[in-house]
């Protein structure tokens, strides 16, 4: 019985070895996805009133979680059952964020031919009806759907990982990778989005002594506090270009012949080719949007 006892605790001390191993392989393929997607999360989760920044933050958290309880078992289940389904459904999700992207950097240009989105339509209602509520309803909603684009991006990445291995162990390795996802990413973001909060405080207890230190803390108060709108708008702007990047980087890494091209062409910068691709197909779908609206505005009585 003792040896039978042993032998269990082998086992288990095996799969533990093998699951922090495979982890921490999924954990850097799946890295650079994690840096575009907090910076695409802290664009979505800034833009509010500093009392309703957490609660917002909390909520699109909540529903990344969610996103992502959705997401596993049914990535588990084509891995298994429908393995030909994954690559349709991460180049829609690419097409999606692509689409997202361009049409974010065409309103930088000034390019407003096409109706827009009730997204981008929010503020203006807003702004006349005074419902402050609705427009942090529709970015909640907005920052959830991206989420749940990049969810299926990581959580497919880190399956692809442990293809072959047990049913358990790709449990286990893809349910961290979805949980550090979510905990870590969410987190550097609240902490960017609080960072002008904590200058305040540092500024605070500066006024309270002629010390070195206090001096020191009220600097780097000023410091935090001055940087807080910059980094916002570069965090915006990375976010955007982030979400062109990753939807560029589905079809690249999933289309032989744009991987070919890619490797062929680009090899010395293929985040240059990831990024055009994604901006071909942002700009495509809003171009095939923008026809079928005309084709619906005419149509119309």
């Amino acid at each position: 019985m003792a040896s039978g006892l042993f032998a269990i605790l082998d086992d288990v001390a095996t799969l533990l070895d093998d699951t922090a191993a495979l982890t921490k392989v999924a954990a850097k393929k799946t890295g650079s996805i994690l840096v575009d997607d907090m910076a695409v999360n802290a664009e979505k989760a800034t833009g509010f009133h500093h009392d309703r920044e957490l609660p917002v933050l909390w909520a699109i958290a909540k529903g990344s979680m969610l996103n992502k309880l959705i997401i596993l078992p049914i990535a588990l289940l084509l891995s298994a059952f429908a393995p030909w389904a994954i690559l349709p459904v991460l180049l829609i999700g690419g097409l999606y964020l692509a689409f997202e992207g361009a049409e974010k950097m065409a309103e930088w240009l000034g390019w407003h031919a096409h109706e827009p989105t009730p997204d981008a339509a929010q503020p203006a209602l807003t702004a006349t009806t005074g419902d402050a509520a609705a427009i942090e309803a529709a970015k909640i909603r907005s920052a959830i759907l991206t989420d749940f684009i990049l969810s299926i991006e990581i959580i497919v990445i880190a399956l692809g990982s442990v293809v072959g291995q047990p049913l358990l162990t790709q449990v286990i390795v893809t349910s961290l990778i979805a949980i550090v996802a979510t905990i870590g990413v969410y987190g550097l973001v609240a902490a960017i989005i609080r960072m002008d909060n904590v200058g305040l405080a540092l500024i605070e207890r500066g006024r309270k002594g002629t010390r070195l230190s206090c001096r020191m803390a009220h600097a780097l108060g000023q410091g935090l506090v001055t940087s807080m709108p910059r980094l916002i708008k570069a965090l915006s702007i990375i976010g955007t270009l982030a979400m062109v990047l990753v939807g560029g980087g589905i079809f690249v890494h999933n289309l032989p012949m744009l991987h070919h091209l890619n490797e062929h062409y680009l090899s010395f910068a293929p985040l240059l080719g990831e990024f055009g691709a994604g901006l071909l197909g942002g700009f495509a779908v809003m171009g095939l949007i923008m026809l079928l609206r005309r084709a619906k505005k005419h149509a119309a009585p």
